[in-house]
């Protein structure tokens, strides 16, 4: 039989795996306690950075259905589970890890897909949910006021020919 606490450990990962939209796998190796305290802040509320234990991570990320971790999981390595917005996570490793370079970004999924290192930084190459709405709300907002104009063209032509007519009985005094 398995030993509790790692059977506990194990179902406690395997919530984390299903309640997150995604999970960005990292290696720590080389940072101090103040830089993992530093990108925990960094991630603020989008995310949750905790360091696992591999053979655990493995086993909870096969129970949730999640094989992007196959093979990935050696060497000291902490998982983001991503409760927000998956770019700005991405983001924020993508530019922590610049900053740090002993922090290596290995993998991830999303939507039930895995990543790799470059599909996380293009990930974090797109622009936040927030400006990708904007720019989906104003290309509708423009579509509806050109569609606007056009329905109000024939409306618009109408009333133009109808003062073009009063100038004229006015103008020549006839009915028309």
């Amino acid at each position: 039989m398995a030993n509790p606490e790692k059977a506990a450990a194990v179902a406690e990962l395997k919530e984390q795996f299903s309640a997150s939209t995604a999970a960005v796998l990292t290696e720590y190796r080389g940072l101090s306690v103040a830089q993992l305290k530093q990108l925990r802040r960094a991630l603020g509320e989008e995310a949750e950075y905790a360091v696992v234990k591999n053979t655990l991570a493995g086993i909870a990320a096969q129970e949730a259905g999640i094989d992007a971790f196959e093979g990935k999981l050696s060497g000291p390595s902490a998982i983001a589970f991503v409760a927000g917005d998956p770019v700005a996570v991405a983001k924020s490793l993508r530019d922590f890890a610049k900053e740090n370079p002993e922090l290596i970004l290995k993998g991830g999924y999303m939507d039930g897909a895995a990543l790799d290192e470059d599909g996380i930084k293009k990930l974090a190459d797109l622009e936040s949910r927030e400006v990708l709405l904007a720019k989906v709300a104003g290309a509708a907002q423009a579509s509806l006021s050109k569609a606007a104009a056009l329905f109000q063209a024939p409306l618009s032509k109408t009333v133009r020919t109808a003062e073009a007519l009063r100038a004229k009985v006015e103008e020549t005094g006839e009915a028309a």
